[in-house]
């Protein structure tokens, strides 16, 4: 479905169509796949890898996973540190804040985690394992970044975190009475105050919803009714710089990004989606390759990136050990260090250096 403009004394942004929302380039309309097509590139194979990686699944498993360490996930950090819980899920602990994206730790993405794509990996934790989570950060509504039972999980468990969605999604969890929800548009921020140690001379974070270059559609019915988007965290501590973080959720390749830059300033931390890229003619528009997540990080002016987005469930074409491959490539190409963009194992915890000064 295409939406209509609105009207021309519309206040709405270009973004917002009647009864729903379009990508920044109106040529890019994503979603409106007609049901054949579907079937048609079900049976071809398009969502399914056309091999095994090396060794198989398990192997696969084993080389890129290691044990969470519970004790420091457990310590509250104000400097930094991110750990990788699969596909998009990222848990980032800075200012005293424990700050989740896109929590799917279920066996499938799909319907209540129990239908849909095979998780290939496990993950690396359950939900009542998490340490206290302060804020989530959703970008989209498809079902491998809005988990249901991921969520149930979370809330089970006596979690009360904050959640940020985009427009339209707040429905969602209005439906399942969860609260507190704050629901954005691009480029609106809200400030949240640090915690603890963090807190010191009224540090606090400042987070931003970005543009992307994706769709949505949780529904036979709801195609790009909702929003879709990225997040910018921006942590704010007396006269040092701000220190940036971006997480862009899913996207094809797109202008968004020099704006982003543009706007909100050079990224320190990027979060880049490196797999699900295959069939490309397919992909494109949606799903960034690893040489255009690199494109994504020279536009931002990142410091360091982290690739997710891949090696956790059978989504398309690629084998779950190519993103690797195809990565180390296009750094080549493009005269990168081997280590801008870290491939952390699931469950693996780093902490981010802080530039001097």
């Amino acid at each position: 479905m295409v939406w209509p403009l609105l009207p021309e004394n519309s206040m709405k942004p270009a973004h917002h169509r009647s009864g729903g929302f379009r990508n920044s380039d109106p040529d890019i309309v994503i979603g409106n796949f007609p049901w054949y097509e579907m079937v048609w590139r079900g049976l071809r194979g398009d969502f399914t890898p056309l091999s095994d990686p090396a060794g198989g699944y398990k192997a696969f498993a084993r080389e890129w996973s290691v044990p969470v360490d519970h004790v420091r996930l457990a310590q509250r950090q104000v400097k930094p540190v991110v750990t990788w819980l699969g596909h998009v899920t990222v848990l980032l602990q800075v200012a005293g804040l424990n700050i989740l994206t896109d929590p799917t730790l279920a066996g499938f993405a799909g319907p209540y985690g129990r239908f849909g794509a095979p998780r290939m990996v496990p993950p690396p934790l359950v939900p009542s394992e998490l340490p206290p989570i302060d804020l989530v950060l959703l970008s989209h509504n498809h079902y491998d970044h809005l988990c249901d039972a991921t969520i149930a999980g979370l809330l089970a468990a006596g979690q009360r975190p904050r959640f940020f969605v985009p427009l339209g999604l707040k429905a969602w969890f209005d439906a399942r009475d969860i609260a507190p929800v704050t629901e954005m548009d691009w480029w609106d921020h809200v400030d949240v105050p640090a915690a603890g140690a963090g807190a010191a001379s009224g540090a606090r974070l400042r987070i931003h919803f970005t543009p992307s270059q994706h769709w949505s559609r949780r529904t036979p019915f709801d195609t790009n009714v909702s929003l879709w988007g990225g997040y910018g965290v921006e942590w704010r501590r007396g006269k040092a710089a701000p220190w940036r973080f971006l997480f862009p959720g899913d996207t094809g390749y797109s202008a968004d990004f020099k704006r982003i830059r543009e706007r909100l300033g050079p990224v320190d931390f990027l979060v880049v989606p490196i797999g699900a890229y295959l069939p490309r003619d397919f992909m494109r528009n949606m799903h960034v390759n690893p040489a255009d997540a690199l494109q994504i990080m020279l536009d931002l002016e990142a410091k360091q990136a982290m690739g997710v987005h891949w090696g956790t469930f059978r989504l398309t074409q690629e084998a779950f050990d190519q993103p690797p491959r195809d990565l180390a490539l296009a750094l080549r190409e493009r005269g990168l260090p081997t280590d801008a963009v870290w491939l952390l194992r699931h469950g693996e915890t780093r902490a981010i250096p802080l530039a001097s000064g």
